[in-house]
């Protein structure tokens, strides 16, 4: 059995979750959990490297190469068949800007129900 995943640190939730196509109807929808999309924010948007952007989410830098590469699947995906994508999920915790310790969620309302780690374990 393998082991239940880390909570990565993420430092925002997505202002919208929905994303679609507007000129017909989506063929489906595509899951993109909160760590992906805070994968992508940190290397889009903030422009980091791998190295410091897996430190922000407190991931090794291999852990967030596939989580950024599978986020990036996932949005190609759902640009290219017209699907829906809905941003939720993961395991993962709210934190601000800083490096403290957030809030800390497990699943978020839709993901893939893998909660089972400890819940008081010191990453």
């Amino acid at each position: 059995m393998p082991r239940p995943p880390r909570c990565r640190r993420i430092q925002q939730e997505p202002n919208a979750r929905r994303f679609g196509p507007l000129d017909r109807r989506p063929a489906g929808e595509i899951t993109l959990p909160l760590e992906g999309f805070e994968a992508l924010r940190l290397s889009e948007v903030e422009g980091l490297e791998q190295e410091a952007a897996a430190q922000s989410m407190g991931v090794s830098r291999q852990t967030y190469g596939r989580v950024l590469a599978t986020a990036r699947k996932t949005v190609a995906l759902a640009l290219t068949s017209g699907l829906t994508l809905v941003i939720q999920g993961g395991a993962y915790e709210l934190v601000g800007p800083g490096r403290g310790r957030g809030h800390r969620r497990r699943g978020g309302g839709g993901g893939k129900g893998r909660g089972r780690g400890r819940q008081g374990r010191a990453d």
